[in-house]
């Protein structure tokens, strides 16, 4: 998401009529890199922790230590940075490919802020991602596309070989189909990777016990997706807006129609359907916004697109 506090100064639109036009003071921005620090080290320690407990290939025997004996336990920290590693490069490669867009384009941009899980949920990658904040207008359609098809395209490149290299070292294993389960969908990336390739051969008995690692890149699969709702502010947002132009904002609210329906498929979705009622479903509008994409935008929007696809899943985590 972009994030901004623009001053509005009069201009004249296309139309002869008076617009708002984003202008920002042209003053000095210092990072604070202490914070961005902190919070990279939090998150580094609540991934850690949730990768150890839900994901890791931790020994059973561990769970007789009491808890502070056990987050400690060298064991215990190897199998969470086995999935908290590689989870939080495809997050710093997703804000990394933002923040070298913007800084090609000459916006000044601050540094990722990584968002630490402040109350443990079970299931939970142990975050919530990460941000960060231009702190100029993105003015053209041009910059729009550039800046927000390049993270999630970064991510993903990121987020293929560790999902590779995840499922390659991943093990097959027996599980109780009957017993209750908490189920992790398979978007088509992920189902195409585990089942075609590396397990075509599975029985009905059979489940893969994914590798952290697999783990991680099921979440950044994940996070993409969110990313590329086609929605407001998030990256997808932004990429359609490129794209489609004012045609986006007048299709918005029919595809948060369609995304309402979601909400029969997995109930989470309600939640992201409130936001996006709440704050609007429609891309705020650009200044320049009837200056043209040119071919290769384009492509990189239908790019961008296509990620979405291989990425999506319509009830991403379900208790059986």
């Amino acid at each position: 998401m972009i994030l901004g506090s623009p001053e509005i100064l009069g201009s004249t639109g296309p139309d002869g009529q008076t617009a708002g036009a984003f202008q920002f003071s042209p003053t000095a921005y210092r990072p604070r890199w202490w914070l961005h620090i902190l919070l990279f080290v939090l998150t580094l320690g609540t991934s850690t922790f949730m990768g150890a407990i839900f994901y890791g290939w931790t020994p059973a025997e561990l769970a007789q230590l009491g808890w502070l004996k056990l987050m400690v336990h060298p064991t215990f920290v190897g199998e969470g940075l086995k999935f908290a590693v590689p989870l939080l490069l495809i997050l710093l490669s997703h804000e990394m490919g933002h923040y070298m867009a913007a800084r090609r384009h000459g916006l000044m941009t601050t540094p990722p802020f990584f968002l630490p899980m402040p109350v443990p949920m079970p299931f939970s990658p142990g975050t919530l991602g990460a941000v960060m904040r231009i702190k100029q207008p993105i003015t053209t359609r041009t910059q729009l596309m550039d800046i927000g098809a390049a993270g999630p395209i970064a991510g993903f490149i990121v987020t293929v070989p560790m999902l590779v290299i995840g499922l390659a070292i991943s093990q097959i294993r027996e599980f109780p189909h009957d017993a209750p389960l908490v189920y992790f969908s398979e978007p088509i990336l992920f189902k195409f990777t585990a089942r075609v390739l590396f397990f075509p051969g599975l029985t009905g008995s059979e489940d893969i016990l994914l590798h952290p690692m697999a783990w991680a890149a099921w979440w950044g699969l994940l996070v993409t997706a969110l990313n590329l709702l086609p929605f407001f502010q998030l990256d997808g947002g932004h990429i359609a807006y490129a794209l489609f132009g004012d045609g986006h904002r007048r299709w918005a609210r029919r595809l948060l129609a369609v995304f309402v329906i979601m909400i029969g498929f997995w109930p989470g979705w309600a939640l992201w359907a409130a936001i996006f009622v709440l704050v609007g479903p429609e891309h705020p509008p650009i200044l320049h916004e009837r200056e043209p994409l040119d071919r290769r935008r384009k492509i990189v929007g239908w790019i961008a697109i296509a990620i979405f696809i291989l990425c999506f899943s319509f009830a991403p985590i379900q208790l059986w």
